[in-house]
């Protein structure tokens, strides 16, 4: 894996989630664009996050404009909005990285898997967009109000799956540049096991009391 710079577009990046990553994106050195339908909202937060920082790393756009300046766009919004913000953005995800974090969660019982008739609602994603976008999954698992503070060390790994080896390793090291340790989990259709890993982690939140149960793959070095 090679520590390359790029430019990161987090669409739903006023979100939690997507917030949290933008934020230990940007303090790592990549050029990060906060995108959502309302620009000024996006601009905002991200006068916000360098204001956090200190810097200028982070730009705000409506979603179109900063996926069309990205080589990798990260998609955080709720799955209720998933498939139409995708199909909204197709033709500027042509070339590009997708990283969905999406996880089926069907309010209000989110503490049970729901998934689609898909079994992955990442698979779908790659599904519509075609094999013009390698589409990754990863992300799902993160506390993200833990990814809101930078410095702090968040014990849970990131599981990465992907039909191109290539884009799973480029999103594998994005989790290392946020402070974090990714594990390939091989090919796309594996996105149905950590998406289903969130609604038992939130379970396991609510019957032991704790804020924000992970994962950690044991076994390795």
């Amino acid at each position: 894996m090679t520590t390359k710079t790029h430019t990161i577009c987090v669409v739903g990046g006023t979100g939690a989630e997507g917030g949290g990553l933008a934020l230990r994106w940007a303090k790592h050195g990549h050029r990060v664009i906060i995108a959502s339908r309302d620009a000024a909202k996006a601009k905002a937060a991200a006068d916000e996050l360098n204001a956090r920082l200190g810097s200028g790393t982070a730009e705000g756009a409506d979603s179109a404009t900063g996926v069309a300046q990205a080589d990798i766009v990260v998609l955080t919004v709720p799955y209720r909005a998933q498939i139409a913000t995708v199909q909204g953005l197709k033709d500027a995800l042509q070339g590009k990285i997708l990283v969905d974090v999406t996880v089926p969660l069907v309010p209000p019982k989110v503490t049970r898997v729901q998934l689609p008739e898909t079994d992955s609602c990442v698979v779908a994603v790659q599904t519509l967009l075609g094999e013009g976008v390698r589409v990754v999954s990863a992300f799902q698992n993160v506390s993200a109000h833990k990814l809101k503070d930078p410095d702090y060390a968040i014990d849970c790994d990131v599981l990465v799956a992907g039909d191109d080896k290539e884009a799973r390793a480029t999103v594998m090291q994005l989790a290392v540049d946020a402070g974090l340790r990714g594990i390939d989990i091989g090919p796309l259709a594996n996105s149905v096991v950590s998406e289903s890993l969130t609604s038992a982690l939130i379970w396991i939140n609510k019957f032991y009391k704790i804020p924000d149960a992970g994962v950690r793959i044991t076994g390795l070095p």
